[in-house]
């Protein structure tokens, strides 16, 4: 007998009756002292094999679950910084999270990238800042086999920088977030095709768009060859277009005079020293 059997059974040291005792007391503080986050697994939509990143990543789902904000005192990290690309806030913090309300709350109903523990690059939203965070490293050997297990993961976070991610995730406070800050809008006219049908008395194709005129008849966009183009008999619908020309055009027309002439004068390099005196 190389251990005590009376103080150490199963795996470890400890019982099992007092490794569940432990479990249950943390998950009874995290419940007392955390606070209601949700946590949001990222789905892969494209990923690069060769970069290791998905610019197409989305968020279809968030889950209700208590952490504790271990950071008590302050954001970690860089926090604010003046760089090159102007103002940057690099927040960083440490959630803590049960084992086994993780398992209970997110790994068995989420389709995670890596199944049984909490996934680097998902996003944790934290109402009380109205926050995103994203995780960058899961650590999960702290506390350091206490009584021979480890209970819990602490998820080591800095701010989410978004890029295009989609958030469907049901939740208005968090889905709002997408509305607010991507740049994919809806605009009046949108492309349906790039090589739409025949169409007018020309035999080349057009590019359709999913709009149309008062009278039902599609809008097309019409090379910049065509002068002017009517869609039926009685002219109900007609689009002119104008051939491509330089820009300096307009500024000589505004001008009223050839710029790109008069400009030549400006300089005279025939002085033996155009830029001085000095000899």
């Amino acid at each position: 007998m190389a251990v005590n059997h009376y103080f150490q059974g199963g795996d470890g040291i400890g019982s099992d009756n007092e490794k569940r005792l432990i479990q249950d007391l943390i998950v009874e503080n995290l419940k007392i002292y955390g606070h209601a986050v949700y946590y949001l697994p990222r789905t892969l939509v494209n990923r690069d094999l060769i970069l290791g990143e998905d610019s197409a990543s989305r968020f279809d789902d968030s889950y209700l679950i208590e952490m504790y904000f271990e950071t008590v005192e302050g954001f970690q990290g860089e926090q604010e910084i003046i760089s090159k690309f102007g103002l940057e806030v690099r927040d960083d913090t440490t959630f803590v999270v049960s084992k086994r309300r993780f398992q209970e709350q997110v790994d068995d109903s989420a389709n995670l990238m890596i199944d049984g523990r909490p996934n680097e690059g998902d996003v944790i939203y934290y109402p009380l800042m109205n926050k995103f965070f994203e995780v960058a490293f899961v650590e999960d050997q702290e506390p350091f086999f206490q009584l021979g297990s480890l209970p819990v993961y602490k998820l080591r976070c800095k701010t989410f920088e978004y890029s295009s991610e989609e958030f469907n995730t049901g939740n208005a406070d968090i889905d709002q977030a997408d509305d607010r800050k991507s740049l994919d809008t809806t605009l009046q006219y949108q492309f349906s095709l790039e090589d739409g049908t025949l169409s007018l008395t020309s035999t080349s194709g057009r590019i359709q768009l999913e709009s149309g005129d008062k009278f039902g008849n599609p809008l097309y966009l019409i090379q910049e060859e065509y002068d002017d183009i009517t869609t039926d008999g009685d002219a109900a619908t007609s689009i002119q277009t104008k051939s491509a020309y330089a820009d300096n055009l307009d500024l000589d027309t505004e001008a009223g005079f050839d710029t790109a002439t008069v400009s030549d004068d400006i300089l005279d390099f025939t002085e033996s020293n155009p830029f001085g005196e000095v000899k």
